[in-house]
């Protein structure tokens, strides 16, 4: 094995050289390369163990990154100055090293960073459903991790591991791993999870969930009674899991 990290703002995690989609890395992900051939590696994300491939050229030896980013989406400007070109976007939850603070800047390899768009690496925030509400209205992207598509196990994976709660990146191994199942008719509160068959959703408060899901192709709210209906109805079949952490 050998060490390495992202260096695309994000790159699709295949199940095999130019196959599907799995998952998504992001800017700074840490990963473990297990094989490298014809310009493929074959690797495992530290952040939730998932495995596949990217291709060998969107990553670099690592190096410890000092911030991560905490607000939705941030620019790296060429200068620290907000007037002055944008450089590249990144999402939510990437990861960055800090050379120099510069006013109201980071200087990293890539540019300039907003600070306030940022925080140390150690720095855990409390609430995970606060975490996905920052999502709200990021389309729909099958397998996708990012501010700039999402998916309903990546909206709940960004929330929890924001929180230092570690998380898978499946919805099925999400229901069969996070937190106590509930007896049915257990009146849901905020934090809770509702599953179906390769769906997840965050119970947000009375009556509401907050879920990325590609009825809406977006992340947004929806009233849990009408959700429950409509999944059922649209032949994806009843909730199957109501799971407390």
């Amino acid at each position: 094995m050998t060490r390495a990290r992202v260096i695309a703002p994000v790159v699709d995690l295949l199940r095999s050289p130019n196959g599907p989609r799995d998952r998504q890395l992001l800017f700074g992900d840490t990963v473990d390369v297990a094989e490298e051939a014809n310009g493929w590696s074959r690797l495992i994300s530290d952040k939730d163990g998932y495995p596949g491939w990217v291709a060998s050229d969107q990553l670099v030896p690592e190096v410890p990154a000092t911030h991560w980013i905490t607000a939705p989406a941030t620019h790296a400007y060429a200068k620290p100055d907000m007037k002055s070109p944008d450089r590249v976007s990144l999402s939510f939850g990437s990861r960055v090293q800090v050379l120099s603070e510069q006013g109201r800047f980071l200087e990293t390899e890539l540019g300039f960073i907003p600070a306030i768009h940022a925080k140390l690496t150690e720095t855990r925030l409390t609430d995970p459903v606060a975490v996905a509400e920052l999502f709200l209205g990021t389309p729909y992207l099958w397998g996708g991790n990012s501010r700039f598509g999402i998916d309903c196990s990546g909206l709940v994976q960004a929330g929890l591991l924001a929180c230092g709660i570690p998380c898978p990146g499946d919805s099925g191994d999400q229901e069969r791993t996070l937190g106590e199942a509930l007896p049915a008719g257990t009146e849901p509160k905020r934090g809770d999870l509702l599953f179906w068959k390769g769906h997840v959703a965050w119970v947000y408060g009375d009556n509401m969930l907050l879920h990325a899901n590609a009825y809406h192709m977006d992340v947004t709210f929806e009233p849990m009674d009408q959700a429950i209906t409509r999944i059922l109805e649209q032949g994806d079949g009843p909730v199957t899991a109501h799971k407390r952490l």
